[in-house]
C-alpha cells in the first residue's frame, strides 16, 4: 500500500529568470534558429534579448547575459561520440 503524505505538496512558483529561460527555449524551437547560419543566430539573439528585457523588466543585466549564454549553448550542434575534441578535419 502507498504511504499517505503527512504534509501537503508545496507548489513552487517559477522565478522570473526561470520563466524567461523557458520562454527563450520555446522561441528557439518555434523559430527555427537551430538551423540558421551563425550570423542569423546572432541577429536573432540580439532582437530576442531586447524583447525579453522588455517583457521581464525585473531581470538584471547579468541575468540577461546568462540567458543569452544558455540560449547560444542550446543552439550549438551536438558533438558526436566519434569526434575527437579539438581535432580538425
Amino acid at each position: 500500500m502507498a504511504k499517505k503524505r503527512s504534509e501537503p505538496r508545496k507548489i513552487s512558483t517559477p522565478t522570473t529568470f526561470e520563466q524567461a529561460r523557458d520562454e527563450l527555449f520555446s522561441h528557439i524551437l518555434r523559430c527555427g534558429v537551430l538551423e540558421a547560419m551563425p550570423e542569423h543566430q546572432k541577429e536573432w539573439f540580439d532582437d530576442t534579448m531586447l524583447y525579453l528585457a522588455e517583457r521581464y523588466e525585473a531581470l538584471e543585466e547579468g541575468q540577461l547575459a546568462e540567458l543569452r549564454v544558455l540560449g547560444e549553448r542550446y543552439c550549438r550542434p551536438v558533438v558526436g561520440r566519434g569526434a575527437a575534441v579539438g581535432a580538425s578535419a
